[in-house]
């Protein structure tokens, strides 16, 4: 580990204070793509400062787009000059979102080449339901030699059934569905905040999407779009964890800049486990002192608890009065953190996929190894508990999804710090 970056946290500190919220990731990653199938620039605020929106920015520029970006600033697109319609493998592999590209660049030109996307190895990510979307609008659509390609002379609407919600050929439909003749109607959509985003996004330039939110969403597809200026919601994730984060420092924080409705899979949990938690307009007050109790989780698409926040909430169960059960349904390999955290004296059981966690009065710090973004945060969480100094390397993997994390943790009391290891 000679020469790699590490985090280093010495625990047992309370977090206490006021954190701002930053942009939504999850958003942002289909806001951006999005951005193609406009016939003006237009201009994205409020995007988190992450290293998916540099990888979206630099495969904008490889397809042509003219794009100027400062991190922390807004995002200013002028797709006019975007005329590729292939996705680099480099740039594919740099993050699971680059297969948003396909039904923006078949909505944009009538063709699509984008390699099998990177991320986290969290567990299956079938594309059959892209392809089958893809093709009710009139594309020929296959995966080839681990490349997504689809094309279409003229894109119809047409009515699309998905076997299964999934969030990532909700967008991919959506987009590709925008500019298509007719209208296209998807039934048994995703209904994530940030679907109802990206439908919001898409009609502040003169789309016509209609019941995002809902399982079924209309899409009547238009001729042209026109420029926007559009800020995108609040992280509900990054609010969840940092929420959890209070909860498992015994802490007393208030997180602004959220959307409290979205929260309120975590919010009845954490109330469950004992756990004091105030909602207001755009803030959410946690105070977690005093003993946690031991509760049941089962992942659901939303309004269930996300697959997203069942890492960083599994973290904080392992020192739970009780034994918890966490049920994971989304993803098969969610459950590596918990490897790690063993390691700090967790008492964890996985049976397929379903974790049996034995709360311990105490967790020690110990090296630790991130192997996906949000397993990142559970050792985060691991390690604002624990005594002692916890090492977590790997830390691009949290780069992808969090916006100076440590930053804002140490705005709170955390002992928190990065260095290169020796």
């Amino acid at each position: 580990m000679a020469g790699k970056e590490r985090m280093l946290i010495t625990g047992g500190n309370p977090l206490e204070g006021e954190v701002q919220v930053s942009g939504g990731k999850n958003t942002a990653v289909a806001v951006i793509p999005a951005s193609l199938l406009c016939d003006e620039p237009c201009v994205i605020e409020n995007l988190p400062d992450i290293e998916d929106v540099r990888a979206l920015v630099d495969i904008l520029r490889e397809l042509g787009a003219k794009v100027d970006y400062e991190p922390g600033a807004a995002l200013r697109v002028d797709p006019r000059g975007a005329e590729g319609d292939t996705v680099s493998y480099h740039n594919a592999q740099r993050l699971r979102a680059s297969y948003y590209l396909l039904g923006a660049l078949l909505g944009r030109c009538g063709r699509a080449n984008v390699p099998i996307p990177g991320g986290c190895e969290i567990g299956t990510r079938p594309v059959d339901q892209h392809l089958k979307g893809m093709r009710a609008i009139g594309a020929e659509a296959e995966e080839r030699r681990q490349i997504l390609r689809a094309s279409s002379d003229c894109l119809t609407g047409g009515d699309v059934f998905f076997d299964m919600v999934t969030v990532g050929a909700t967008v991919n439909v959506m987009l590709a569905a925008v500019k298509a003749k007719g209208t296209t109607v998807i039934y048994n959509a995703a209904k994530e905040p940030h679907i109802v985003d990206l439908a919001n996004f898409l009609n502040s330039m003169g789309a016509r999407v209609k019941g995002a939110g809902t399982d079924t969403i209309r899409i009547r597809g238009v001729q042209s779009l026109h420029g926007t200026t559009y800020a995108v919601i609040p992280d509900q994730i990054e609010t969840g964890t940092l929420m959890i984060a209070a909860a498992a420092t015994s802490g007393d924080v208030i997180i602004r800049g959220c959307i409290p409705t979205h929260m309120d899979a975590l919010t009845a949990k954490l109330l469950e486990m004992g756990v004091r938690v105030n909602d207001y307009d755009d803030a959410i007050r946690v105070r977690g002192a005093g003993p946690k109790r031991a509760i049941h989780i089962k992942t659901q698409v939303y309004p269930g608890f996300p697959t997203d926040l069942q890492q960083p909430m599994s973290a904080l169960l392992t020192m739970a009065k009780g034994t918890s059960i966490v049920e994971e349904t989304i993803f098969d390999k969610r459950f590596r953190h918990l490897s790690e955290i063993r390691r700090m004296g967790a008492q964890v059981r996985v049976v397929g996929q379903t974790a049996i966690i034995d709360g311990v009065t105490e967790l020690y710090g110990a090296p630790l190894t991130a192997t996906d973004l949000r397993a990142g945060a559970a050792l985060i969480i691991a390690g604002l508990m624990a005594r002692g100094v916890t090492e977590i390397y790997e830390l691009e993997y949290i780069d992808r999804g969090y916006e100076h994390i440590e930053n804002k943790l140490r705005s709170l009391g955390a002992v928190i710090s990065r260095d290169l290891a020796e």
